[in-house]
């Protein structure tokens, strides 16, 4: 029996649901699409919000031959094939054939160099989807080549009109009989995703018999299923559960649940750069300073795992994840930006001061560009106190050092340098 996902995908923008930022009356996409002047381009977007979909329907739309692969399982030969049956049946001034390609960041770096040039020269027109950022995932060439367009999860707005339709439309669900007394469990665990929720939908459709009437509440959805849905659901609500356990644990400074919460999400499926991007987050928000050291390893840990892939980059991820929990904390330089940026909100755009300013023209010189300014080398110590932020809040202070070893040091040295603004508490 086909899905039920299936059977209700749309088949035109009218039916289309959601991103209406983009497919709306007047909105870009629905102009470009309208125009049939369709560009390669890139869809960014959650698992469910209509990807696929989309790019079928302007194939369909636009009467184009349309070709899909599914960057999990092709490869450079089938690139290659598919780019040589374009330019078979391609024919005078006809437009090009799209080539659909699904997680298109899955992609190697070979992989992506063989598309460029049939894009580049109009063979086809690539529709790639990807639910990772694009400017991480694919190579500038080809991203530069492409637009992108960012798609949303589905708001609880969407989700009902998918519901209603679904419920009075679909040849099956016709024959049943509903009573929707609650949705919220329902639209929370689909989080945004169609497909989740249609599948979620046939999950409890079949826990009632033939002729029951399918009654849908909270506590019934919820019951239904706890004993369906993964311990690890890497594009909904657990996704987002267990990356702040992990990043709380490695906060906390306990390589025990860091470790634990890192298998639970490789285990799961969890895209490995994902959890790499994290912890370069994380390095330089929660250790910064304290251990200057951890930024670097969670740097060389993200090109190792980008390099190697699994199952080898779990030893590479929990070795990294291990020395953010065990290293030194301080949030000092995370704080100091912070401050800083509200600063710029608070005081505008303060005019940099004279001295500080080059002067390459005569008439800058005249000005009183650069004059006044002391360069640092031809002091003792290779520093002179001077005033380096603009007039108005030259005596702010944003970068706090934090206690622990490292910027008691560099607190110490502040301290010298700058007697009225950094001060040693003994």
């Amino acid at each position: 029996m086909i899905p039920l996902a299936e059977r209700m995908r749309p088949k035109s923008l009218e039916d289309y649901i959601g991103q209406r930022h983009l497919v709306g009356k007047g909105a870009i996409l629905r102009n470009m699409i309208e125009s049939g002047n369709i560009s390669s381009f890139i869809l960014w977007g959650p698992p469910g919000v209509g990807k696929t979909t989309l790019a079928r329907i302007i194939a369909e739309q636009q009467k184009r031959v349309f070709f899909s692969l599914s960057a999990i399982n092709s490869g450079v030969k089938d690139v290659r094939e598919v780019i040589e049956k374009a330019k078979s049946q391609r024919f005078f001034n006809s437009p090009s054939p799209i080539l659909f390609i699904d997680e298109i960041h899955r992609f190697s770096k070979s992989q992506q160099d063989s598309l460029l040039g049939a894009v580049e020269q109009g063979v086809i027109t690539l529709i790639g989807a990807t639910t990772e950022n694009p400017s991480f995932e694919v190579i500038s060439p080809l991203l530069s080549r492409c637009q992108v367009y960012v798609l949303r999860s589905l708001d609880i707005d969407d989700l009902q009109i998918l519901l209603n339709r679904v419920i009075k439309e679909d040849e099956d669900l016709k024959k049943l009989k509903f009573d929707v007394q609650e949705v919220g469990a329902l639209f929370r665990f689909s989080s945004g995703d169609a497909r989740k929720l249609l599948n979620i939908l046939e999950i409890i459709i079949g826990t009632y018999a033939e002729n029951e009437t399918v009654v849908i509440t909270d506590k019934i959805v919820a019951d239904r299923l706890q004993e369906n849905i993964a311990l690890y659901d890497k594009s909904g609500e657990q996704h987002y559960d267990i990356i702040s356990a992990f990043i709380k644990s490695m906060r906390g400074s306990d390589p025990n649940a860091t470790v634990y919460w890192l298998a639970r999400m490789l285990n799961g499926g969890e895209d490995p750069l994902f959890i790499a991007r994290r912890m370069l987050i994380l390095a330089a928000e929660d250790i910064g300073l304290a251990n200057p050291n951890a930024l670097l390893l969670a740097n060389a840990c993200f090109d190792a795992v980008h390099k190697i892939g699994m199952p080898e980059a779990r030893i590479i991820l929990s070795e990294t994840a291990v020395f953010l929990a065990t290293s030194a904390k301080s949030n000092s330089t995370y704080m100091a930006i912070e401050a800083a940026f509200a600063e710029t909100v608070d005081t505008g755009d303060l005019s940099v001061p004279l001295h500080l300013r080059n002067a390459p023209t005569k008439l800058m010189k005249n000005l009183g560009y650069h004059k006044g300014y002391k360069y640092a080398h031809d002091y003792e110590n290779n520093f002179v106190e001077q005033d380096f932020l603009p007039e108005k809040i030259k005596d702010k202070i944003f970068y706090h050092p934090a206690e622990n070893a490292r910027e008691r040091e560099i607190l110490a040295r502040l301290a010298l340098l700058w007697k009225k603004k950094y001060k040693i508490n003994n």
